[in-house]
């Protein structure tokens, strides 16, 4: 039952729900994150592209947080969205008033059109406070063998809801106005890859410079490694900076199975690739997406993260997010104990090398919503967004 209290006219109100504890809170996210949030309300959700879909954005405890809310497997989750007599939200767990919950706001950069008529929000969406695009929505693994599994970069173009190339023009003019109209404090840019030696790499890197030349924020572009590793010095030139190189997963039998395009460059050429970032853009300002839940050993991914947190890199760890229209799209994300036990050995280790997401300039290590690391970073007595710490453990 929900807890009331009655006010001067007795008149019974919700509760103001208990302040949660910082490792309480570090689980409520995860575990949304991994079951979804049955939602009774109209929410803004990013719902196909290259990266995590299905994110209906929201501030729990006014954290930000994406969160699946619209998948089949939603249906079941234990958790609800649901509206206050005073007009807020909070989120449920049965009758239990769990965490207040905020949704974000519609963008109204989404409104204007760029002076041929497309749409801003087909150009570049606001992902809670960074503004994202994928610049070119075609990849040279899609729809052949080499269709990285998890990935639905295409189901958004399928759709209409984008299109296919982005001119760095066109993404210096939405940049500006997601940053003077909705508070944008970053733009995080991604590429399908390419067919040729840099993988897109300069593309992505020129439209990153032309963004951050128009609206002055922190930018970090995303590719794979390209063959000449030069292109990395040549993309930090052009004043990018971070970037992210994303590898996916540590386990070699299970990235030629759901990456087969990416397995045949090797592990070791993406760490090759980090180590020439690093040097070009600095340690904590290189990043890899790490995805849980996709057949993968826990102990080769821990070792490969401390690994590649020994070269500076930081492992942006996050549960399977499927993708309607993908190939995993029939796949559920992983139990939110198996996402835990990593976090919680992974996260100490980079506390231990200095590392945090405090210190990524841009990109989606910075904004930490469709993970729960930034949760259990509250460590050793530290504070983030002004919570407490979060008690931590390493496993032998």
């Amino acid at each position: 039952m929900t807890l009331t209290t009655s006010d001067a006219h007795g008149i019974d109100t919700p509760a103001p729900a208990p302040v949660l504890s910082a490792e309480a809170l570090a689980q409520l996210l995860t575990s949304l994150q991994s079951s979804g949030l049955r939602v009774e309300v109209p929410l803004s959700a990013r719902a196909g592209g290259a990266g995590p879909a299905d994110a209906g954005m929201l501030y729990i405890e006014g954290v930000q947080t994406t969160v699946p809310t619209s998948a089949s497997y939603v249906e079941s989750s234990p958790y609800a969205l649901r509206g206050e007599d005073d007009g807020s939200w909070a989120v449920y767990q049965g009758s239990e008033r769990l965490a207040t919950a905020a949704l974000a706001p519609r963008p109204k950069y989404y409104d204007l059109t760029t002076a041929d008529g497309i749409p801003y929000h087909q150009i570049a969406l606001l992902h809670l406070d960074s503004v994202a695009s994928t610049v070119l929505q075609t990849c040279a693994y899609w729809g052949n063998d080499d269709q990285c599994q998890f990935c639905g970069i295409g189901v958004t173009l399928a759709q209409g809801r984008t299109i296919a190339k982005k001119t760095p023009a066109m993404l210096a003019e939405v940049a500006l106005a997601a940053k003077e109209l909705d508070g944008a404090v970053d733009a995080t840019l991604t590429t399908g890859s390419t067919a040729t030696p840099d993988r897109g790499a300069m593309y992505v890197g020129r439209c990153g410079q032309a963004v951050k030349e128009a609206a002055g924020l922190p930018v970090q572009v995303q590719f794979e490694p390209p063959s000449d590793l030069d292109v990395i010095d040549r993309v930090a030139d052009l004043g990018i900076d971070s970037v992210g190189i994303h590898i996916e997963t540590f386990d070699p039998a299970v990235l030629a199975r759901v990456a087969p395009g990416k397995a045949r460059w090797g592990i070791e050429a993406y760490f090759g690739a980090w180590e020439r970032a690093v040097k070009a853009f600095g340690a904590g300002q290189v990043s890899t997406y790490v995805i849980l839940g996709i057949g993968e050993d826990e102990k080769l991914t821990v070792e490969g993260c401390k690994r590649a947190i020994d070269l500076g890199v930081y492992p942006f760890i996050v549960p399977l997010r499927p993708v309607p229209g993908s190939l995993m799209e029939d796949f559920l994300p992983p139990p939110r104990e198996a996402v835990e036990a990593v976090y919680r050995q992974v996260v100490p280790y980079l506390a231990q090398k200095g590392m945090s997401s405090s210190g990524v300039a841009a990109g989606c290590a910075r904004c930490q919503a469709c993970s729960g690391m930034g949760a259990f970073e509250r460590s050793d007595g530290g504070t983030r967004d002004g919570r407490p710490s979060l008690p931590l453990f390493t496993k032998a």
